[in-house]
């Protein structure tokens, strides 16, 4: 059982397989917290591990505990072996390439794959998993290469990395950013390397907690992503004095989609109060284009995909995902496919479609925006256009990020090439699933943070073409606070990347109102 006292400053989150909610794990995401594991599970890991115990004395021969693995599992191994046969795995399956995995989402893989040993059908010492929440709370992060898993089987190359910390083999980050040796890592927290026991090796390999991990991130950023992508169509259809009523709450329940439903409420609150829209209650306006009057029905649609994604994602991250698994109530030792990450590829894929829509949307209304045969508002939001060029080039880098998220939504869970010599026939593509949806998450916040900062312009534009002091909503003159506090008034043509970039950290971390934070699976 874990003993290091937490530090001061840090909040405790204990952890009960099956019971993490969505909100721990953003947090685990997002900033330091001290992990441990719910004593109660405890009793079930070491009966686990007694259940493998047994096997090796008895002589029976059980895949993962005393044979070869993937094609070779028909390969009995001496007991004279195992401990070799278990080091030898994670080393020979260390071949991950590209840049290393973010901080946040190695917390989160090392949050997940303890939560995963800690359900009691792994049969491994606790003291291994009690090590993983230990290095999270040091700050020590195994270096975790991005690529390289089909997310079958587990994610095996990504995971060997982790598991080569705990044996004293591969490179662990510091809070600090230098690299220093897992050997150097263990003694830190005060640990020896572990010489790895039966089936020990396999089960830090076998899951889903790097797919997992990545995919959880990715829905963290499209959950800031909707949020801010409301606010900023709020914003320009009060540049543009469009209508309100296909907000109107009789539309939705007609319908029927929950998203939906919610997405028109949450618009409502925001503009509820506002002058703007009082002021242009009778002006005729009919159908605004759709990327405003049907926000409801395209946000709305992401947030259903969003919370089913969640929902998915939750119950994996609590999830038993090794191979073989230990049913201690019966002494069995079962070979399945729980390795298998088919429901994250497929959460992931809804995630990037969602990513990719609210970054379409807002794309359409930016260029709504601009285009003054629609807008009612000067070419390009500038004075003196012609002379100056404004907004045309913002909008040429958003349509660039837009189109290629196109190309990214692709769905990746449907391509499969076999592996291990035919054993692994098919395979989810889940961790590529993931890891893609963090470019996609930031081409669209610069695609979301360009449309505020077009939508403010117009307000403010608008506003000198006579609609003189009128106020919007408290919501909506809090985001345009919010918005000047990054950038200026675009008064003449002026050097845009700084506040291109400026904007898209906006987007990332609107401070969002209360009916907005409402709406988002992980903060409910």
């Amino acid at each position: 059982m874990t003993t290091t006292a937490p530090a001061a400053n840090l909040e405790s989150l204990v952890l009960t397989p099956g019971q993490v909610s969505l909100a721990w794990l953003r947090k685990i995401h997002e900033t330091d917290v001290h992990l441990s594991l719910d004593p109660a599970v405890y009793p079930a890991m070491s009966e686990a591990l007694a259940v493998v115990a047994d096997i090796v004395v008895s002589g029976q021969v059980v895949y993962g505990i005393n044979t070869g693995f993937g094609k070779l599992a028909s390969t009995r191994i001496g007991a004279e072996h195992l401990a070799q046969l278990q080091r030898n795995l994670v080393l020979s399956h260390s071949v991950g390439t590209g840049e290393p995995l973010a901080r946040p989402v190695v917390r989160l893989v090392l949050a997940t794959k303890a939560i995963s040993l800690a359900r009691g059908h792994s049969g491994i010492r606790p003291a291994i998993a009690d090590a993983l929440l230990q290095l999270c709370n040091a700050g020590l992060l195994p270096v975790i290469p991005a690529k390289g898993s089909v997310g079958a089987s587990g994610d095996l190359a990504p995971l060997a990395h982790l598991a080569c910390v705990l044996i004293g083999e591969g490179q662990v980050s510091t809070q600090q950013g230098e690299v220093i040796s897992g050997a150097d890592a263990m003694q830190r927290i005060g640990l020896t390397p572990f010489v790895l026991g039966p089936k020990e090796g396999l089960a830090l390999l076998n899951g889903t907690q790097v797919s997992t991990a990545l995919a959880l991130a990715g829905l963290f950023a499209a959950e800031n992503l909707l949020a801010a992508s409301l606010l900023s169509g709020a914003l320009s259809l009060e540049a543009i004095q469009g209508s309100v009523k296909p907000f109107d709450a009789r539309i939705h329940d007609a319908r029927g989609q929950p998203g939906q439903i919610a997405v028109a409420a949450a618009m409502r609150a925001l503009l509820g109060g506002s002058d703007i829209v009082s002021s242009h209650a009778h002006c005729g306006r009919v159908q605004d284009p759709y990327s405003i009057r049907c926000i409801p029905q395209v946000l709305g649609a992401c947030l259903d995909n969003l919370t089913h994604a969640a929902r998915v994602l939750q119950i994996e991250a609590n999830a038993s995902s090794d191979n073989p698994l230990v049913f201690t109530d019966t002494g069995e030792v079962i070979s399945g496919g729980n390795f298998h990450a088919e429901p994250v590829a497929f959460a992931a894929d809804i995630l990037a479609l969602a990513i990719s829509e609210i970054g379409a949307i807002s794309e359409r209304r930016l260029a709504l925006l601009l285009d003054s045969n629609l807008s009612g508002l000067p070419p390009f939001l500038v004075r003196d256009g012609g002379l100056n060029s404004g907004f045309m080039i913002a909008q040429v880098t958003a349509a660039a990020l837009a189109s290629e998220n196109k190309s990214l939504a692709h769905p990746a869970s449907v391509d499969s090439l076999p592996t291990s010599a035919n054993q692994e026939d098919h395979v989810s593509m889940a961790t590529f699933a993931a890891r893609r949806l963090a470019d996609m998450a930031n081409n669209t916040a610069v695609v979301v943070g360009i449309e505020a900062m077009a939508a403010a312009q117009g307000i403010e534009l608008k506003r000198e073409l006579g609609s003189g002091a009128l106020k919007s909503s408290a919501a909506i003159e809090q985001a345009l606070l919010r918005v000047r506090e990054r950038v200026a008034f675009l008064a003449r043509d002026r050097f845009l990347a700084s506040d291109i970039e400026a904007m898209r950290q906006w987007a990332w971390q609107a401070d969002l109102p209360a009916p907005l934070l409402r709406l988002l699976p992980s903060r409910l």
